[in-house]
């Protein structure tokens, strides 16, 4: 890693934590500089996947993260309320990589397409797309309905890169993380990122 700004990694209430967790480990060990945001509804689906309590402080979630991630000290990782849109990543004048929301759900990707920001999430990602940074969204549902798709219409004609939650098969998965990790590094390929070591296609043999 040869930059110093940070990238922000969005996580809202959709199910599978487990591509945020992993992005999380990944960027982390790769020494990147991470600013973090879950949605309020985020603290519910790990209630409900998991059964684990995500703590509501920033100061805990930095822990909470990090020993989810299985990366206790590589990195830089800071943690913002969902609700404090006076963070740094509020602003457009806090310069960053971009951005990832993963997972996204369907309600956070029709705010973001209708231009809301009611938390610090949908702001940050709002500020991506007015400053003409990377916006990289990876939806996890199905089937999409018409109205997710026009809404994801919208934000790839606004400019954000979408990425479902589509895994591929060529590269011979043995485990769920195989899975989950062809989708994490797909997702940060749109950033221009490769700290993934997953088997890419290299043609027919």
């Amino acid at each position: 890693m040869t930059t110093n700004k940070p990238l922000i990694l969005g996580i809202s209430g959709a199910s599978g934590l487990i591509y945020a967790v992993r992005t999380l480990k990944f960027l982390l060990e790769a020494d990147y500089a991470i600013e973090l945001v879950a949605s309020k509804s985020t603290y519910m689906v790990w209630q409900a996947e998991q059964n684990i309590r995500m703590p509501a402080e920033a100061e805990r979630q930095e822990q909470f993260w990090r020993q989810q991630a299985g990366v206790e000290t590589l990195g830089k990782l800071r943690c913002h309320p969902w609700g404090d849109v006076g963070a740094n990543i509020a602003s457009g004048s806090f310069r960053t990589l971009g951005m990832i929301v993963i997972p996204c759900s369907m309600s956070t990707v029709a705010k973001l397409a209708a231009g809301l920001s009611s938390d610090l999430l949908e702001r940050a990602a709002d500020v991506q797309l007015k400053e003409g940074r990377k916006l990289v969204i990876v939806p996890r549902e199905t089937p999409f309905s018409l109205i997710h798709l026009r809404n994801l219409t919208t934000l790839a004609e606004a400019g954000a890169r979408i990425v479902p939650a589509i895994p591929a098969w060529y590269h011979n998965p043995q485990t769920i993380e195989d899975l989950v990790d062809f989708v994490v590094a797909r997702a940060l390929d749109q950033l221009d990122i490769d700290c993934i070591p997953i088997n890419r296609w290299q043609g027919h043999l």
